[in-house]
């Protein structure tokens, strides 16, 4: 359960980072902040994985490249689900999503959340 909160933590920090980053991204209160984390790593684990397999075949015609478009819909589909949490277009959902992947992946690696 402990290792669930922290994924929970390190999500909103990571796109905390994002929106200070990344223009064009904005989310409105911290508690906006929490759900638009939990949407994500909700829409990551259950709806990325089917999008990639329906573009398998793009995505070997592109060597992988078709990923982060696959993960920029995922990061505009986010935003267009929580209120309060905006991306102004494509691009800064892809700059996004690629700069959450990075901040998620190195604060993992860091803190190493407890597997439950």
């Amino acid at each position: 359960m402990t290792g669930l909160l922290l994924r929970i933590i390190i999500n909103a920090v990571a796109l905390f980072a994002v929106v200070r980053l990344v223009p064009g991204i904005a989310v409105a209160g911290t508690g906006n902040l929490v759900v638009a984390s939990l949407v994500l790593g909700f829409l990551n684990a259950v709806l990325r994985p089917i999008i990639s397999l329906f573009s398998l075949p793009v995505t070997v015609l592109t060597l992988g490249l078709f990923t982060f478009v696959v993960n920029g819909v995922v990061f505009a589909l986010a935003a267009w689900v929580v209120p309060g949490f905006s991306v102004a277009g494509f691009g800064s959902a892809m700059l996004g999503a690629l700069a959450f992947s990075v901040i998620s992946f190195v604060l993992n690696l860091i803190i190493r959340p407890a597997s439950d």
